[in-house]
C-alpha cells in the first residue's frame, strides 16, 4: 500500500514517515503544496495524508481540486487545526477522516488501516483468502491456523497480493507499492521476496502469470 504524506514540519514528517514504514507502508513525502500536486501528477496512490497549513499551496486547496477532478483517494487530514469549524470545513472539502495533533502513531496507522478496509468494500479486518489469513493490525499471518512469521517487507507484499485477489501485478507495480522515492530497489528485490514467501507458505499461494506478473488465485 503506497501513501502520500503530505506536511510541512520536517521532524513531523520524518517520525511518521518512518513510523508507517514499519508498518509496511511505502510512503512518498511532499513538503508542501506543489510538491504535492507534482507527485500527484506522476503518481497513483491508496491513500494520502494532508496537513492544512501548507506552504505554495493550503491542503485545502489542495483537495478541494482532487475531488473536483473526481479523484477519489482516500484523504486523512492531519493537522494541529482542532477547532469544530475546521473539522466540518476539512470534512465537507471531501476529507475521509480528520485527526488533530499531536496523534499517536498507532491511532493514525489503525485509521489508515480502515480506510483502506473502506476502499475495498469490506467490513472485516482480516485478509482471508482459502486456508491463509492476514492480519494486517497484528502483522500476523496464518495458514491452516498455524502462524507463518514473516518478515515486515514479505509481509507487505503478501498484503498487496492478498487485498487483490485475482488480480495479476506486474513486478513494476509491486514495486510501486512496496517502496517509496527515497528506498533503492535491487533490480531482483521483488523476486526475492516472491521466493522467499512461497518457499514458507507453498508456491501455489503466489501464482506466476509468465510474461505477465504475481497474483493471489481468489478462493472462497
Amino acid at each position: 500500500m503506497k501513501l502520500l504524506l503530505i506536511e510541512d514540519d520536517p521532524l513531523l514528517g520524518d517520525s511518521v514517515g518512518e513510523g508507517l514504514r514499519r508498518h509496511g507502508y511505502a510512503v512518498d513525502w511532499a513538503a508542501d503544496g506543489r510538491a504535492a500536486e507534482s507527485a500527484l501528477s506522476t503518481q497513483d496512490y491508496d491513500l494520502l495524508l494532508l496537513d492544512l497549513g501548507l506552504p505554495k499551496r493550503s491542503g485545502l486547496e489542495l483537495l478541494r481540486d482532487l475531488r473536483k477532478q473526481a479523484n477519489e483517494v482516500p484523504v486523512l487530514i492531519i493537522t494541529a487545526r482542532d477547532g469544530v469549524s475546521d473539522r466540518i470545513g476539512g470534512l465537507d472539502a471531501g476529507a475521509d477522516d480528520y485527526l488533530v495533533k499531536p496523534f499517536d502513531l498507532g491511532e493514525l496507522a489503525a485509521r489508515v488501516r480502515a480506510l483502506a478496509r473502506r476502499r475495498a468494500g469490506r467490513a472485516t479486518p482480516l485478509l482471508v483468502n482459502g486456508d491463509l489469513t492476514l492480519d494486517p493490525a497484528t502483522h500476523e499471518v496464518t495458514q491452516n491456523g498455524r502462524i507463518v512469521p514473516l518478515p515486515m517487507r514479505e509481509f507487505a507484499l503478501l498484503r498487496i497480493l492478498m487485498e487483490r485477489p485475482g488480480k495479476i501485478l506486474s513486478i513494476r507495480q509491486l514495486e510501486d507499492r512496496l517502496y517509496g522515492w527515497e528506498e533503492s530497489v535491487e533490480s531482483n528485490a521483488v523476486e526475492v521476496r516472491i521466493y522467499n514467501v512461497r518457499k514458507k507458505l507453498g508456491a501455489e499461494v503466489i501464482v506466476n502469470v509468465r510474461g505477465v506478473g504475481y497474483m493471489v488465485p481468489k478462493l472462497r
